[in-house]
């Protein structure tokens, strides 16, 4: 029998992420939107690529949680995205409100689920939907180091003329502005990328990194990064459907690890079938543990706008 997957907005992220999970062919999947039509319409066409992609899976499109229940895992993908002159706290309010009456949705009908949270701003939104499901923190996590690790990872690759498969990265913090890249991990064939890249030009991925998600904004002019945080999200789901216990930066609850207690950051998790079945602690320096305080201290501010 397979799993049920349900992703919550069917713009680009969530109907990318979806499709993508179809390709794997190990859960079917409820699109859900609140526009009638899109949600049926992109997951009729989902289905009809089925026999192109050899994949059995059953996949609807609704605008009715009820037929989200009993979903085994639920991405939450719903939100607007930062315009013009909107201020930080204006978007967290924005989606505050938007989450909030998604998660209560979704715990309604599937009480038993894992819910990934993609949503921005993210470390906010993940912790929002802890709140409002009342879930334990191994079943909300948050999509952000992924992405995060996968853009450094593509920029040191072009960089050095080497496979992406070579480079391994560790990228922890808040997903914005204030998330912390440890270049002392970041690794090409194991080898430190400070034995092959002069600092200058480690410091210069690092900044490229950061500004990612602004770099693709400014060049689509109207609308931002899907492709990658779809994929990222799919990782995500695959890892807790096939009990995969694998080790992948996400937004966690923390309770005490690295110093910090009771707010959401990005942090390396061992995702299995329980969701975050554990997070692992790597040793900072002074330096790197004073930067992930900084990113816990933003993601405070987000909490106090919202009032949890």
């Amino acid at each position: 029998m397979r799993s049920k997957v349900s992703v919550i907005g069917a713009g680009n992220v969530g109907a990318t992420c979806a499709f993508r999970i179809a390709e794997r062919g190990y859960a079917d999947i409820v699109l859900l939107d609140i526009i009638e039509g899109l949600p049926q319409g992109k997951g009729l066409d989902m289905l009809e690529a089925t026999p192109v992609i050899e994949s059995d899976v059953n996949i609807v499109g609704t605008n009715d949680y009820k037929d989200t229940a009993g979903s085994d895992v639920v991405v939450i993908t719903s939100g607007v995205a930062r315009k013009p002159g909107m201020s930080r706290d204006d978007l967290v309010l924005t989606n505050m409100k938007i989450v909030r009456e998604v998660t209560e949705g979704v715990v309604r009908h599937s009480p038993d689920c894992i819910i990934i949270v993609v949503a921005n701003p993210l470390d906010a939104m993940t912790q929002l939907a802890l709140h409002v499901s009342k879930f334990p923190r191994n079943r909300v996590i948050g999509q952000s180091g992924i992405l995060d690790s996968a853009r450094l990872s593509t920029f040191i690759a072009q960089e050095l003329g080497v496979s992406v498969k070579s480079v391994s990265t560790c990228v922890l913090g808040g997903h914005g502005d204030t998330m912390v890249p440890v270049t002392r991990l970041c690794t090409v064939g194991g080898i430190p990328i400070s034995k092959l890249l002069p600092e200058d030009r480690v410091a210069g991925l690092v900044e490229r990194t950061v500004k990612g998600g602004g770099e693709i904004v400014a060049l689509l002019k109207t609308g931002s990064a899907y492709y990658a945080p779809a994929v990222a999200s799919a990782q995500m789901v695959e890892a807790v459907l096939l009990d995969k216990k694998e080790i992948l930066p996400c937004a966690a609850l923390l309770e005490g690890e690295y110093g910090i207690n009771g707010v959401v950051v990005g942090v390396p998790v061992k995702l299995g079938k329980n969701g975050i079945e554990q997070v692992v602690e790597i040793e900072l320096t002074a330096d790197e543990h004073a930067a992930l305080k900084k990113s816990a201290d933003a993601v405070l501010e987000l909490i106090k706008v919202m009032q949890l």
